[in-house]
């Protein structure tokens, strides 16, 4: 397929990454975060999880984050949901979609959700019941994870990663995303895992989410692109990972992204002088943790301005 003219970075730096390091972002900041990423042209943002507040603090005050974010206008507001309870409180918030992760790993499945594979998808189910029967305009998205391969199982066949996709199509979500979440992806399987899924689930197969563990994050987005996927998440200074991924390295950093796409001739939408300043107060803001991305240091070259000048009539 023909690479998309447009794409979308959606930022989850607020939830998968904000949720794997020790700080603990006041909401004030976590809201002047959202609203510079908005003035920077993003559009889509998770904003955090609905989850106990005893197993995650740093998430505890995502529904006032969804209340402010839909403020914003253009933004489409996600969050992350591991359960019906969860659910529920997205649909009370009214957030845009809310992502269920699901984990082709059985191992690692249980590990992180303390379900099977086949339990969030009967989950999902219930999700689907609980919004129809609120009326709620909530889009359900079923994330599913590990599925180039796991740190506690080790190989995941891609006939499984495919079923589950299937499972969760027919369980009622209205579209679904593939995830590497500890880093194990290649261009080539990626490439072969989303032809693979674009066939079944054709525009239902909405993004990548991939981590840069092994430094393939921007390369296994290209490969995806190939094959027609035109939304993308990133973490702003690549924050976040895996606790079940040992010596990960976060996330694809959003401003890393953002860029190569643009170079590409993509239209984001993103004002990447506006990211990177972005990212700098963000970085003040997380003082002592792990970083990551390499724009930042150089800079953008100085044939960025002049091919992406607008051009004249």
């Amino acid at each position: 397929m023909t690479p998309p003219r447009r794409a979308v970075v959606r930022e989850v730096g607020l939830r998968d990454g904000l949720q794997s390091i020790q700080t603990v972002l006041p909401t004030g900041r976590k809201q002047e975060w959202i609203r510079d990423a908005h003035a920077a042209g993003q559009r889509e943002i998770e904003v955090g999880s609905f989850v106990p507040a005893r197993l995650l603090p740093q998430l505890a005050d995502t529904a006032d984050l969804v209340a402010y974010a839909k403020t914003l206008p253009g933004l489409v507001v996600s969050v992350l949901v591991p359960n019906l309870r969860g659910a529920e409180s997205a649909i009370a918030a009214q957030a845009d979609v809310m992502l269920v992760p699901l984990s082709a790993s059985h191992a690692h499945s249980l590990a992180n959700l303390r379900k099977t594979p086949d339990e969030v998808v009967a989950e999902v189910a219930r999700m689907r019941a609980a919004r129809d029967a609120a009326g709620s305009k909530t889009l359900i998205e079923g994330g599913i994870g590990t599925a180039f391969g796991c740190t506690l199982q080790g190989h995941v066949p891609p006939a499984e990663v495919l079923r589950c996709m299937q499972a969760l199509l027919d369980a009622g979500a209205d579209r679904v995303s593939i995830a590497d979440t500890v880093g194990y992806a290649n261009p080539a399987a990626v490439a072969a895992l989303f032809e693979q899924a674009r066939a079944l689930a054709g525009d239902r197969l909405c993004c990548g989410h991939f981590h840069d563990t092994r430094g393939l994050a921007l390369a296994n987005v290209y490969a995806a692109l190939q094959t027609g996927v035109d939304r993308f998440d990133a973490t702003l200074a690549g924050i976040g990972g895996c606790p079940h991924a040992p010596g990960a390295s976060g996330n694809a950093a959003s401003e890393d992204l953002a860029f190569m796409l643009a170079d590409m001739g993509i239209d984001t939408g993103i004002d990447l002088q506006r990211l990177l300043a972005l990212r700098h107060k963000v970085a003040g803001w997380l003082e002592g943790e792990s970083l990551h991305g390499t724009l930042w240091r150089a800079g953008l070259p100085k044939t960025f301005a002049d091919a992406h000048a607008p051009a004249c009539n």
